[in-house]
């Protein structure tokens, strides 16, 4: 088997902007708020007749279900909104 060469490490072509800890964590929290709002618009689409209905219980969590999936969905990863609301963070308060 031939060796292969590993790959020359990627650099940015322009340096990354400095970021504040709490506009990462605010773009984060954005996300995940998002996301948790997609999450009920889908839970709400699912019938909820028949054997395996939560009842009264189910209705009443049904929100904090998805808000918590919202933020686990964020805090692994997400679907990449926080990195561009970051950059419009960024941008506003650069003035552009």
């Amino acid at each position: 088997m031939p060796d292969i060469a590993p790959l020359p490490p990627v650099t940015p072509e322009k340096p990354l902007p400095k970021v504040n800890p709490k506009q990462a964590d605010t773009a984060k929290s954005f996300e995940a708020v998002f996301l948790g709002q997609m999450t009920q618009m889908m839970l709400e689409s699912v019938e909820q007749d028949g054997e395996f209905s939560g009842g009264h219980g189910e209705e009443m969590f049904r929100g904090v279900l998805a808000e918590k999936l919202g933020t686990e969905i964020a805090r692994r990863g997400g679907v990449g909104l926080a990195p561009v609301v970051l950059d419009q963070i960024l941008k506003m308060q650069q003035g552009q």
